[in-house]
């Protein structure tokens, strides 16, 4: 299967990075949403799919898995996402991206392994974030890297920008 090189209209996308625009289907009885379907050009595989929840100005950052694809959306509320790419040998190393995802862009968003990653609640009310990453969570030997949010050395601040 050939690989699609995503783009957004206004920044370069760290090598990997997917952002695929979700179409929500409206009709009479209630909505439809496709997140992710494995004849996608970006689908790795399948691990599981959960649930994490986000409160309001609360940030879930950052971490990186050395073996595992995320594949995640926003379904309920909003949240910055924030991407840096510190992978040694990558054509985009020390770039970082950000987005916007949610009831008001429903997107998917593909990060591959080694791609430090994280969002932040910018909704008033608690984010719902399905993710459905390429491989199943180890208890035993989990496959998660953390850094601090504020203070681990990724040039990116989490405060919101009013103006």
């Amino acid at each position: 299967m050939q690989e699609t090189k995503y783009k957004t209209p206004d920044k370069e996308l760290i090598e990997g990075v997917v952002i695929h625009p979700l179409r929500v289907i409206p009709d009479e009885r209630g909505r439809l949403m496709e997140i992710l379907r494995r004849d996608d050009p970006f689908y790795r595989g399948f691990g599981q799919v959960y649930l994490t929840t986000v409160y309001p100005g609360v940030v879930k950052a950052w971490h990186f898995h050395k073996r595992q694809t995320d594949c995640f959306t926003c379904v309920k509320g909003m949240v910055k996402v924030a991407l840096f790419d510190d992978r040694k040998g990558s054509p985009t190393k020390g770039l970082l991206n950000e987005f916007f995802v949610g009831e008001h862009n429903p997107c998917l968003i593909v990060i591959p392994p080694r791609v430090l990653h994280g969002w932040k609640c910018v909704s008033q009310c608690e984010a719902y974030v399905i993710n459905a990453p390429s491989e199943p969570y180890n208890r035993a030997d989990p496959d998660e890297y953390r850094t601090d949010p504020h203070d681990g050395g990724i040039p990116y601040d989490w405060s919101r920008k009013d103006g």
